[in-house]
């Protein structure tokens, strides 16, 4: 369930980091390894502070301040129209790694026989659901239409960080994934506003 305000206050004032899913970590080292090769794996890694998870990538929820490092040490290392593009595949994958492993097999079937709309109002309620995944403190919203709108307000993705252009590419690969696979196959996601780039929030549009 995305954090509303007692839950993040509550966060607060006990001192707790928030955890995120490890696939914010295991499919950037997959993307950035088929992209880049392995010994980019290793620099960026320890670049980040994750150079223990060269031995053995993380199978529990990570502190979501790993990812922000990682995302950080990718734009660093490789600039950052590479580590857009590592980042967006690895968006992708994490896509399939929830088509195969968290959402039924039930459940995938019944949306793909809704009318797109519906699908899509379904789908974002679920995403809405689990958002704590992989916004960790951050906040999540969606509505449907056309275009349908998500958004992700103090992400770890691009927190901290500053640009001229969007930089949340692992969110967007997301939803693109699921999106296409679950409510409309020529599904497309942009990020219309980054809070890189000074906005409120990270806007994604889908628009089929």
């Amino acid at each position: 369930m995305a954090r509303d305000g007692w839950a993040l206050s509550a966060l607060a004032e006990s001192g707790a980091v928030a955890r995120v899913g490890p696939n914010a970590v295991i499919r950037v080292a997959e993307a950035l390894e088929q992209a880049c090769g392995s010994e980019s794996v290793t620099q960026v890694f320890q670049a980040a502070g994750l150079g223990h998870y060269l031995a053995a990538l993380p199978s529990e929820m990570v502190d979501e301040r790993e990812v922000t490092r990682l995302q950080a040490a990718l734009r660093e290392r490789l600039g950052i129209p590479v580590a857009r593009s590592v980042s967006h595949d690895a968006g992708l994958r994490t896509g399939d790694y929830l088509l195969a492993n968290r959402i039924p097999r039930p459940v995938q079937r019944l949306l793909t026989v809704l009318p797109a709309r519906l699908a899509s109002r379904v789908l974002i309620s679920a995403i809405r659901r689990n958002a704590w995944t992989f916004v960790g403190s951050g906040v999540f919203d969606g509505t449907p239409g056309r275009p349908t709108r998500l958004s992700v307000m103090d992400g770890p993705i691009c927190r901290g960080a500053s640009a001229d252009e969007p930089l949340c590419d692992f969110y967007a690969g997301s939803f693109e994934r699921l999106f296409s696979r679950l409510v409309h196959r020529d599904a497309r996601v942009t990020e219309i506003a980054c809070q890189a780039n000074g906005a409120e929030a990270c806007v994604f549009e889908v628009r089929w």
